[in-house]
């Protein structure tokens, strides 16, 4: 009995820790077989060059194995997550991609879409020096060291009508909100329908939060032939439906899962620093010779018996504007509103006084050191104020340094920016209003070098007779079109004023906040006005003076004129047609020509006829910067002229005929490098400009310097 009770204890007692010990072992042999059926995430990328033109290559990823779904990390910022194909990649420039599957398997690869044409060869040959350019104008030095996150974080997001998705939606109506006013919703709800001319389209929520809704049921969202007032798309902020408050701060992510970043460029920060050290080192130069400005332009002070140099203080001025007013002014600005908001134009505005400031010192600087031949040919700019100038402080080695530096890259300009950039664009303008010239851009390179050679074999005087009839018919015309549309639009003056004062100080967090505006702002105006850059002392340097800072004060009147009066207008005039929402994705001068369009319908016809003089202008008198530059560097010869611009004219026809991408890319950033060593050129000689500023004002004062007319 004993024995009995005893085995049946055991019995009992062992079951459970035999189905424990089987229980365990199947539910290893099952765990083993799933991750062994869970196969390694593995794959392969293959390569599409559609045809010969840059930057359209096409990787497709083949991924096998792991567990789908599979998540694309792109190098390519602009390709979605969810995307298995990035298109849009820079032919012989790598491309890199990580896939992560649903069971968080990584795998990583990269490929090359082989250049095949002359065209994607030379724009691949020049991506690595532009990349390598851009690491140093654009490095971020607060955010190296930790002064702030660069990171764009946001608390809320607009709930906007689907503009981006299809651009051939004309009119939008709210049809139903499925959620209401003040509810708590959820990423990827379905929270509204909106009716359109192409049906109704479903509207979900970005992530969690609490929704406010703006645009009640019923009411016309967008209407391309009504949304006629100003006041109503100033009001309506582009088509936003409504905005979601964030249950918590979320990062601005781009399309590839990477997060947004505002930066303070190097480039930007030296050349705002320059402009406000010479603002406070000249006393307010900018504001208090502002009217004596307007007099030495009128010719009220000119002597025409004494007064050496080649051009007067006004064809000096507009042939330093023929090289700023134009593509920056149309393009520019729309870049920073689109980017920044309509808060970037307070600080564009701002940028432009700061930089009257800069002109002053540096076409002060021109005139002072500038030499003049027997014939009376003139050659300064700062490559001439850097050397000498330096080298009377016992910096003569430092001196040389920067003027040559800067005289490299003034030249490499000349031919990027100056040149290939302005007959590139002319072109694209007018091929699509003229369909006829499509695939002719070699013939019409060569008609422009005819134009352009015929002006600049004359040199200044020729150049100067050009740009001072073509710069103000081109500022009349575009200037006229703005006042246009404003008084068009009179009644919305004080909500865009209002929409720019509260977008500089209080700008919402996907514009990148305060800092990201104010330095939209400042780097559009900085790459407008060109204020520190030391380009325009070249041109005020032939000015007709033996004052040298009267020319400084002629001068301060650029930014003033290019980026407080133009850029300001062709701010409001986007601004008031609600085209600052960029509700396209259009960018650039199609962006100010669309919003001209709403009020003026033909006005693009004339905006592209506008671009094709602005183009010839900025050409002819980079065309003299870079000539400047040269004859620096291999001497002042006729022959040494002729030469460069032979050069120059071939690469007309080269800007016209092929695609640049990043040939300009790169020209463009040597133009933004001119600024580093002309710059610091300023800072160490404006003690002397400080003290010949005070020495000319005591001889207007006096009467030693006087009226003529």
């Amino acid at each position: 009995m004993i024995y009995s009770v005893q085995k049946h204890f055991t019995t009992k007692k062992l079951l459970p820790k035999s189905s424990i010990f089987l229980l365990t072992l199947l539910f290893s042999v099952f765990f083993s077989l799933t991750a062994f059926s869970q196969s390694e995430l593995t794959g392969k990328l293959e390569t599409i060059n559609p045809s010969g033109s840059i930057n359209n290559g096409i990787v497709v990823a083949k991924v096998q194995g792991g567990t789908p779904p599979y998540r694309y990390y792109w190098s390519n910022a602009a390709t979605p997550i969810v995307a298995d194909t990035c298109k849009g990649n820079t032919e012989g420039a790598t491309v890199s991609l990580k896939v992560i599957d649903a069971a968080d398997q990584e795998a990583e690869f990269q490929t090359v879409v082989e250049a095949e044409s002359g065209g994607e060869n030379l724009n691949a040959t020049f991506t690595p020096l532009v990349n390598a350019m851009a690491t140093v104008l654009f490095f971020d030095p607060f955010a190296a060291i930790g002064i702030y996150d660069p990171r764009i974080q946001v608390n809320e997001g607009k709930v906007k009508a689907p503009f981006v998705t299809d651009k051939l939606l004309t009119k939008i109506t709210v049809k139903k909100w499925l959620v209401e006013d003040k509810a708590k919703v959820k990423q990827a709800d379905l929270i509204a329908i909106v009716s359109s001319n192409k049906g109704d389209r479903e509207i979900y929520a970005q992530f969690d939060g609490t929704i406010n809704i703006a645009l009640k049921e019923g009411m016309t969202v967008y209407d391309v032939t009504q949304n006629k007032d100003a006041s109503d798309v100033v009001r309506t902020n582009g088509g936003v439906l409504g905005i979601i408050d964030y249950d918590k701060e979320q990062p601005l992510l781009n399309p590839n899962g990477t997060p947004q970043t505002k930066s303070i460029p190097l480039v930007v920060f030296w050349l705002v620093l320059g402009a406000i050290y010479f603002t406070f080192k000249m006393n307010f130069i900018n504001f208090r010779g502002f009217k004596h400005a307007i007099d030495l332009v009128s010719g009220k002070f000119d002597d025409p018996e004494h007064d050496t140099g080649e051009v007067s203080h006004f064809q000096a001025l507009t042939t330093a504007l023929s090289a700023t007013v134009g593509l920056g002014n149309i393009a520019s600005v729309a870049i920073a509103i689109s980017i920044g908001g309509p808060g970037a134009t307070f600080w564009m505005i701002t940028a432009g006084l700061l930089g009257m400031s800069s002109k002053f010192v540096e076409c002060t600087l021109g005139v002072k050191y500038r030499i003049i031949d027997k014939e009376g040919t003139v050659f300064g700019g700062p490559m001439y104020y850097l050397s000498q100038g330096l080298a009377k402080k016992r910096l003569g080695v430092l001196g040389k340094v920067l003027a040559v530096t800067f005289a490299v890259l003034c030249i490499g300009g000349s031919f990027g920016g100056g040149n290939m950039f302005q007959v590139n664009q002319a072109f694209a303008q007018l091929e699509g209003q003229i369909p006829a010239l499509v695939g002719n851009g070699v013939w019409f390179g060569v008609g422009f070098a005819i134009l352009v050679g015929v002006v600049i074999i004359g040199g200044i005087k020729s150049i100067a007779k050009v740009t001072d009839k073509i710069v103000p018919f081109m500022c009349g015309i575009y200037v006229l079109a703005a006042l246009i549309v404003i008084m068009i639009n009179i009644t919305a003056v004080g909500d865009a004023i209002m929409l720019i004062f509260d977008g500089a100080f209080n700008a919402e967090a996907a514009a990148g906040g305060f800092i990201g505006v104010l330095i939209q702002g400042f780097r559009r105006a900085a790459f407008s006005n060109e204020a520190g850059v030391g380009s325009a002392s070249i041109a005020h340097s032939a000015a007709k003076t033996d004052e040298p800072v009267s020319e400084g004060i002629v001068a301060l009147l650029e930014p003033f004129i290019d980026t407080v009066i133009v850029c300001t207008m062709t701010a409001l005039v986007i601004i008031f047609t609600g085209e600052y929402a960029n509700t396209e994705g259009l960018s650039g001068a199609i962006l100010t020509s669309k919003a001209f369009g709403k009020s003026i319908p033909w006005f693009p016809y004339v905006l592209t006829i506008a671009i094709v003089l602005f183009a010839f202008s900025t050409m002819i008198s980079w065309s003299y910067y870079g000539e400047r530059a040269w004859a620096y560097l291999f001497g002042q010869s006729k022959v040494a002229s002729l030469v460069y611009k032979a050069i120059f004219l071939i690469f007309v026809v080269i800007g016209a005929s092929i695609e640049l991408g990043a040939v300009v890319d790169f020209s463009d950033m040597m133009i933004l490098g001119m600024a580093f060593p002309n710059i610091l050129g300023l800072i160490i000689l404006s003690p002397e400009v400080r003290k010949d500023l005070r020495e000319y004002f005591g001889k207007v004062k006096s009467g030693a310097i006087k009226k003529f007319k």
